[in-house]
């Protein structure tokens, strides 16, 4: 592959000739300019987009910082930021938050020093305060996905976790069900926090009919919630219904009580969040909550772009997701 040496000795210049002629700055003859394009084509030599963006300060790119990559839910935010970026003609630079607000700081510094037009961020750790003061102290816009912030954040577009917990909670209730175990993280991250705090609301929304609600602990994953679900089991505490923080902590914890002998919707009902992509494929198929990130953050991309167009501000946005029933829930027994 060629490299801006091999053309500035070809082309006879320095590389900051060359430089000059692929940004467009600096004053080069035009006889010079024609030998060196001659040279680059010659070469099928392609300049760096990021290169250029340091160079001209045009801010030919997109900058994503994610604070994880595990599992198909940031997967998808991803894929849908990649295809949004080709869209926008743009290249997209990706950070890692490493789950920690010191690297999340860090990996927005890091794109703001690449000259990125705009930076797309999905922060589980930093406060809301943080992301103001982060806000205030760059010089480029900030898209802020699946939180709900102030305006002085920058422009945020997020899910209503809430409701899509309370949702959960009322499917349950209107099949009968008046026991009910919520099983999902810690609340730490906003996330984890808004959809304990959901389930918490629904159940309080509904004291007149007497709900007896347990509460236990997994991390999201497959085997945090197989684990999670033996635990339920030797406890011999078991509800007749249960909400699950995410599809595939929900997996997990199906294939521990089915080990178990307990059957699902029979013996207990569970409803999910997510709408994981392997959701309708498990047995029984999972009753869930779809969370529409690929549109979240399509939206988020589609602002982003703007932003760097017009330079307008947007009044943020929050998105609900819809209930897919399936075969996990049924009528509590009588």
């Amino acid at each position: 592959m060629a490299t801006i040496s091999d053309v500035s000795r070809i082309a006879g210049v320095s590389k900051a000739t060359v430089s000059r002629v692929i940004n467009g700055t600096g004053q080069v003859k035009e006889s010079t300019r024609l030998l060196v394009r001659q040279v680059m084509s010659e070469l099928d030599y392609k300049p760096s987009s990021v290169a250029q963006a340091l160079a001209t300060k045009s801010g030919n790119s997109v900058g994503l910082v994610l604070s994880d990559f595990t599992g198909s839910y940031f997967g998808i935010l991803l894929k849908q930021a990649s295809v949004s970026a080709d869209l926008m003609g743009k290249q997209l630079l990706i950070a890692d938050g490493h789950n920690h607000a010191e690297s999340e700081l860090k990996a927005v510094h890091s794109l703001v020093e690449k000259k990125c037009g705009v930076i797309v961020l999905y922060s589980r750790q930093l406060s809301p305060e943080q992301i103001i003061a982060l806000n205030q102290s760059i010089d480029i816009p900030l898209v802020n996905v699946g939180r709900e912030l102030p305006q002085e954040a920058g422009y945020s577009i997020a899910f209503d976790q809430k409701h899509a917990v309370e949702m959960a909670v009322e499917h349950l209730i209107q099949l009968g069900h008046r026991s009910m175990m919520y099983l999902g993280p810690k609340p730490i991250t906003p996330t984890s926090h808004s959809r304990l705090t959901g389930f918490q609301d629904a159940i309080n929304h509904r004291a007149e009919l007497g709900i007896s609600a347990q509460f236990s602990t997994s991390e999201f994953g497959y085997i945090e919630g197989y684990q999670a679900g033996k635990k339920i089991v030797e406890s011999g505490s078991l509800p007749s219904s249960m909400v699950i923080a995410s599809d595939d902590i929900a997996i997990g914890c199906i294939k521990a009580f089915t080990e178990s002998g307990i059957q699902i919707p029979r013996d207990i009902s569970i409803v999910s969040i997510d709408n994981d992509p392997c959701s309708p494929f498990v047995t029984p198929s999972l009753t869930t909550v779809d969370v529409p990130i690929q549109e979240v953050m399509a939206q988020a991309m589609l602002v982003a772009q703007q932003l760097v167009e017009k330079k307008e501000t947007f009044e943020s946005d929050i998105m609900r997701g819809q209930l897919i029933i399936r075969d996990s829930t049924q009528a509590a027994s009588s």
